[in-house]
C-alpha cells in the first residue's frame, strides 16, 4: 500500500508544478491574483448547495494547490487545507500569500488516513472535499471515520465527487459509453500510466504511474452512516468540471462538461451532505 501512496504522491507533486503555472495553462492561477473576488468554478458550482459558510471553521481535504481552499475563504470561512503533496502545499501557500488570502487560510501536510495526526478531533464546523478526490483513497470506510472524527457535534460534511458510474467508464472508447471498470471498491487498485493531466499543461508529466480505487455510491453513503453521520443531501448531476470522456462531451458556459449524444443517460457527479449529530 505504501508503494501505491508513494507513486500517487510523486504524480501529484509533478501535477502541482504544472497546474500552478502562471502562463494561463493548468489551473489558471494568475486569475486569483488579478481578481481578489474570484471563486473557482468548482466552488461556484457548489455554492447553491453549500450555503453560507461565513465564520465557519472548515477543513478542505485533498486541497491540491488551494484554489478551492482560498475560494472558501473568500466566502468567509476560516479554512485549513490538507494534502499529502509537499509541492502542492508549497504552491498553495505561495498563491494565498500573493492573493492576500493567507489571513484566513493555512495548510498542513498529511494523507487523509492520518489527518488526525495533524488536525484537532472535533475541530471543524465543515469538512469540504472537492471533486476528483475519493478515487485516490483505498478505503471509503476509513475516509468516513476521519470525516466524522474531524467534525464537531452539529458540523457537516460537504462533498461533490465524480460519480462511480463515471469512474467505471472506459474513457478510451471514444464513440460510446463503455462500462468496463469496477464500480465497487476493490482491494487492489487500478493501475494507470499516463503523461497527461485533466487540464492543459505546458509539459507532459514525468511521474506517470498512478493507482486508483472506485467506491460505489451505496458504499459511500453506508460508510458515512456507519460512522455516525446523518445524511442531509444526495443530489446527482449530469456534468463534471473536466472533459472526462473525450469526444463525447460538450462544454457548458460555467465550465462544466456534459454528455453530448448520450445526454442524460448517466449521472456524472453527485453531491452529498451529512451532519454529525449534536
Amino acid at each position: 500500500m505504501d508503494s501505491h501512496l508513494d507513486a500517487n504522491r510523486a504524480n501529484w507533486d509533478d501535477r502541482a508544478s504544472v497546474h500552478a503555472a502562471r502562463t494561463g495553462l493548468g489551473y489558471g492561477v494568475q486569475r486569483y491574483v488579478d481578481d481578489r473576488a474570484l471563486l473557482s468554478d468548482v466552488v461556484t458550482f457548489d455554492r447553491p448547495r453549500l450555503g453560507d459558510v461565513a465564520g465557519l471553521r472548515a477543513v478542505h481535504l485533498q486541497c491540491h494547490i488551494g484554489t478551492d481552499t482560498l475560494s472558501l475563504a473568500r466566502l468567509g470561512a476560516r479554512v485549513t487545507g490538507l494534502d499529502f503533496s509537499p509541492v502542492a502545499l508549497a504552491e498553495a501557500r505561495a498563491l494565498v500569500a500573493e492573493t492576500g488570502d493567507d489571513a484566513l487560510v493555512d495548510f498542513v501536510e498529511s494523507d487523509v488516513d492520518h489527518a488526525l495526526d495533524v488536525l484537532p478531533a472535533g475541530g471543524f464546523d465543515l469538512v469540504y472535499t472537492g471533486i476528483g478526490a475519493l478515487c485516490w483513497l483505498p478505503s471509503i470506510t476509513r475516509w468516513a471515520a476521519v470525516v466524522a472524527a474531524l467534525l464537531r457535534p452539529g458540523g457537516r460534511l460537504f462533498i461533490r465527487e465524480g460519480h462511480p458510474i463515471l469512474w467505471a467508464m472506459d474513457e478510451t472508447v471514444g464513440d460510446d459509453l463503455a462500462l468496463r471498470l469496477p464500480y465497487f471498491e476493490q482491494a487492489e487498485p487500478l493501475e494507470w500510466d499516463d503523461a497527461s493531466s485533466y487540464v492543459p499543461t505546458d509539459r507532459p508529466l514525468t511521474a506517470t504511474k498512478t493507482y486508483e480505487w472506485n467506491h460505489g455510491l451505496g458504499e459511500i453513503v453506508t460508510a458515512l452512516l456507519d460512522a455516525g453521520l446523518e445524511l442531509r443531501m444526495l443530489v446527482e448531476h449530469d456534468s463534471v468540471p473536466w472533459e472526462a470522456l473525450p469526444g463525447q462531451m460538450v462544454e457548458r458556459p460555467d465550465g462544466e462538461y456534459a454528455l453530448g449524444a448520450r445526454a442524460g443517460v448517466a449521472p456524472l457527479s453527485y453531491t452529498v451532505q451529512a451532519a454529525k449529530p449534536g
